[in-house]
């Protein structure tokens, strides 16, 4: 791997720790303008919990070493978390400014994913 592509892989990764790990936090807290938003975009509170507990396991799965298929879990679970933020936010009509973080952190996802190492990719399986 060249030492262009780790930097960019650490860069894209360290990053999406810190805004996973500090909204997940901020979800399992309750913080009151997370408890507005969640309800604006029609789930219910106990779902704030529910994503701060994924987003904080998904960073711990995407930091450790080893464990690669559990990373493309996480890796899953964050894209998936963040565009479905990306759609509720669309389906309530909320100003494009809204979709800022989920976008970024789907960016940020999608760039750590592809520059990752190769320890930390699945092996392919042949049929």
């Amino acid at each position: 791997m060249k030492k262009r592509d780790k930097i960019i892989y650490w860069v894209a990764t360290l990053w999406l720790a810190l805004g996973m790990t500090a909204t997940g936090i901020v979800q399992m807290l309750k913080i009151k303008e997370q408890e507005g938003m969640i309800q604006h975009l029609g789930f219910p509170l106990y779902f704030l919990t529910l994503l701060g507990v994924w987003k904080l396991l998904g960073v711990i799965a995407i930091l450790i070493p080893k464990f690669p298929l559990l990373k493309e879990w996480a890796y899953a679970g964050f894209f998936f978390a963040m565009s479905g933020a990306v759609f509720s936010h669309f389906a309530v009509g909320d100003h494009p400014k809204e979709l800022f973080g989920p976008v970024l952190l789907i960016v940020l996802t999608i760039v750590s994913w592809y520059y990752r190492p190769t320890e930390r990719k699945t092996a392919l399986v042949s049929a």
